[in-house]
């Protein structure tokens, strides 16, 4: 059976062990370590000790495109372009009976945005690493990935296609209409501090979408940083499956944590809500649009 929302370290150390007694090419990692502040220290991260095996996806090379001329509307992490991404799945090795695991040292944020844009291009057999790399207790690989630069020998590409999208997208007039209901269900991944307007440390413009619930992505987890289980998360989204409630639109800053709260609404077994990547960001970037507070 494919893992296709959350897997744990000892289910991750199997699947490897399997991967080596039968020589197959069915098990791809992918280390989502990345850093906001410095794009070039989650590499440096991977290098210092990253699972073994496992190739790095960097968020602003593969898992984001760059902000477009057009005033930034599309946000500051854009979503791929998925020709590219495509490229870059086959040069990890992905087929598409591939299962791939995505970890990172966040929480889980990072590897959630891979985990959304590889089933984005309708990759099912996808699954976050559940608590990120803490939760691996063998020895770690250092070294760089040969992925990363220079040529790929024809053996070693994956063979996998793009296939109908598993995920939905909200545009930004679906999120304008929102805003003019009694409950918009919109559901923002930031903390407390900056959905209230009271800290915004990345965008120019502070405060939240009319509308929204703000169930910050942290909460999705417990105190060893894995995430609750199956109930305890369908209860804490259960506001927004109430009778007769538009289905729920994600978002965050820039899209990239909002498909924590996606991933954990999969998980709990709910209907996989909508995600509107210009999030903040880009939503804020037309002085039409309405802001509050």
């Amino acid at each position: 059976m494919p893992y296709t929302t959350l897997i744990s370290a000892s289910q991750l150390d199997q699947l490897r062990t399997d991967q080596s007694t039968n020589h197959s090419s069915d098990l791809v990692v992918l280390d989502c370590q990345t850093s906001l502040a410095d794009l070039r220290e989650g590499y440096r991260i991977y290098c210092d000790g990253h699972y073994p095996g496992a190739k790095h996806a960097d968020l602003d090379i593969h898992g984001a495109s760059a902000p477009s001329s057009n005033e930034g509307s599309d946000g500051r992490h854009p979503l791929p372009d998925p020709d590219q991404l495509l490229h870059h799945m086959q040069r990890w090795g992905i087929h598409n009976h591939t299962q791939v695991v995505v970890y990172d040292r966040a929480n889980g944020a990072f590897a959630s945005r891979f985990w959304w844009c590889l089933r984005w291009l309708g990759h099912n057999q996808v699954a976050v690493l559940d608590g990120g790399l803490s939760q691996f207790k063998g020895a770690l690989e250092v070294g760089e990935d040969p992925t990363r630069d220079g040529s790929i020998s024809p053996a070693s590409l994956g063979t996998c296609t793009r296939r109908p999208a598993l995920t939905r997208i909200a545009t930004t007039q679906q999120v304008l209409e929102r805003t003019n209901q009694t409950n918009a269900n919109l559901i923002d991944a930031r903390t407390q501090e900056r959905f209230d307007g009271l800290n915004e440390p990345i965008d120019p413009i502070a405060g939240h979408i009319p509308g929204a619930t703000c169930l910050p992505f942290q909460g999705n987890l417990t105190e060893d940083g894995c995430f609750a289980t199956p109930q305890v998360l369908a209860e804490r989204f259960a506001a927004s499956q109430a009778p007769n409630t538009p289905e729920p639109i994600c978002y965050c800053g820039s899209g990239v944590t909002a498909a924590h709260n996606l991933l954990a609404m999969v998980h709990a077994g709910l209907p996989e809500p909508l995600l509107y990547p210009p999030s903040w960001s880009g939503w804020i970037t037309d002085p039409t649009r309405p802001r509050a507070p």
